[in-house]
């Protein structure tokens, strides 16, 4: 049996990175009167959290599944010092207060696994900032389309990463990234695995997942990105390059253009793009993994989206395309391969519901209509969507969506009630016994 391996709670890169702006600072001749300001003049925030998750079935066969927790999200900042270092940590720490039962199949395990408590650290990082560069070493969240948060659940994703942001002018941004490791929403330490290696991979705690890999396969290389964003009148467009080490390369592009009326009524139309290519030596190819039911000797995919609306004073209407392309011979017949999202129903794809999308449901073509509006001086949100997917594996399948929330002000700002709804039906080995089933979230949460 292979023995349990984990990750140190910070590892030799992030170490190193640390040991090398200290070495900076020193050489800087910092005074000993001075630091003592680094953690006076610093910042701490937070947010408190307490999730009700429940599924729904309507087969028979299936038991509901329910997950209670409570959680804190500390972040704490230094300030600045050495001419633009600073260090930043963040402890996230869910705990279900005993109320996961012995029978796993009833438990929601992707609120925050299957144990009581889960507590791990998610942020911790060297920063330096100076101008139009910043530059991160260490645990931190990313928020890019493909590799970002997840934020849905008690404890968001987070990645073991060196980052660098480049400003060039106001709404311009350049960045690079290399990820060596990263931590699942049910995690509590880094591991060099992604959502497609399954659940306790080399004592992971990662729930929730796609899990379609042997627990044989080899580890990931983690990624190499480089994007860049731009913002700026009506215009909001970016690019990115991912290089998902051992599964994929990937190209991104979307756009968005609004039309500023002047009269509160903003029409827009926006466009994306995603091309995706590997070869042989990938981990899927070489374990002969077989996504949605087929294996391949590569992994290539070609998806479009397009989105048009318009904006209304406090509201938004619009209605999205997706169509991703079947490709003879490819891992998952042409799926997207996200090592990062699949499953998290986390990706950028306009048709995406709050269960899924296209990434989880392989080749074909999806509409999404949304609408959205805030009352109350905008502290109350009502949205509501449907979905249709048509897919080659999956079949014909319908969502229905409505997400109420409110933000509480005065005294009480910061606290926010929050219940997203969505029934999903039809499909192929889509939903438990091919039947429909309903997925109910309460979130109450408190920033502070």
């Amino acid at each position: 049996m292979t023995p349990i391996q984990r990750k140190p709670i910070m590892s030799i890169r992030s170490l190193a990175a640390i040991a090398l702006a200290v070495s900076s600072l020193a050489a800087a001749g910092a005074r000993a009167d001075s630091l003592g300001d680094i953690f006076t003049q610093g910042h701490v925030d937070g947010e408190l959290r307490a999730y009700d998750f429940n599924r729904l079935y309507d087969s028979p066969a299936t038991p509901d599944a329910q997950a209670f927790a409570a959680a804190l999200l500390l972040n704490a900042r230094t300030a600045t010092f050495g001419g633009g270092f600073s260090l930043a940590g963040s402890l996230a720490s869910a705990n279900a207060f005993g109320t996961h039962g012995d029978n796993v199949k009833r438990i929601d395990s992707s609120l925050m696994g299957v144990d009581n408590s889960v507590t791990a650290l998610s942020q911790a990082y060297l920063q330096y900032q100076r101008g139009w560069v910043k530059v991160r070493g260490g645990y931190q969240y990313l928020s890019t389309p493909w590799m970002g948060m997840a934020d849905s659940r008690v404890i968001p994703a987070s990645y073991e990463a060196l980052s660098v942001d480049v400003t060039p002018t106001q709404g311009w941004d350049i960045y690079a990234i290399r990820s060596y490791a990263w931590k699942s929403r049910t995690s509590d330490g880094y591991t060099a695995d992604n959502l497609y290696y399954p659940s306790t991979y080399r004592g992971d705690s990662m729930y929730g997942n796609n899990g379609s890999l042997p627990a044989g396969a080899r580890q990931t290389g983690g990624a190499r990105v480089l994007g860049t964003t731009y913002k700026r009148a009506g215009l909001a467009a970016q690019a990115w390059y991912y290089d998902f080490m051992r599964f994929a390369r990937m190209g991104y592009a979307d756009g968005r253009y609004t039309f500023k009326t002047g009269s509160g009524v903003d029409p827009f139309v926006a466009a994306q793009y995603v091309t995706e290519q590997g070869g042989p030596h990938n981990v899927l190819v070489q374990t002969g993994t077989a996504l949605l039911g087929v294996a391949g000797s590569r992994v290539k995919s070609r998806a479009w989206g397009a989105d048009a609306g318009v904006a209304i004073p406090h509201g938004q209407l619009d209605l999205a395309y997706n169509k991703l392309s079947s490709q003879a011979g490819a891992v998952g017949y042409g799926s997207i391969i996200s090592p990062y999202t699949n499953t998290y129903a986390a990706d950028p794809l306009y048709t995406t519901s709050m269960l899924r999308g296209l990434v989880e449901q392989g080749p074909g073509n999806a509409w999404k209509a949304k609408a959205s509006y805030r009352l109350f001086g905008d502290s109350l949100q009502l949205t509501a969507a449907y979905a249709r997917y048509d897919t080659v594996l999956r079949g014909r399948s319908h969502d229905l969506y409505f997400d109420v929330a409110y933000h509480f002000r005065g005294y009480l700002k910061g606290l926010s009630l929050r219940d997203r709804w969505e029934r999903s039906s039809g499909g192929r080995n889509l939903n438990p016994g091919n039947r429909p089933y309903a997925y109910n979230r309460v979130m109450v949460a408190y920033k502070f």
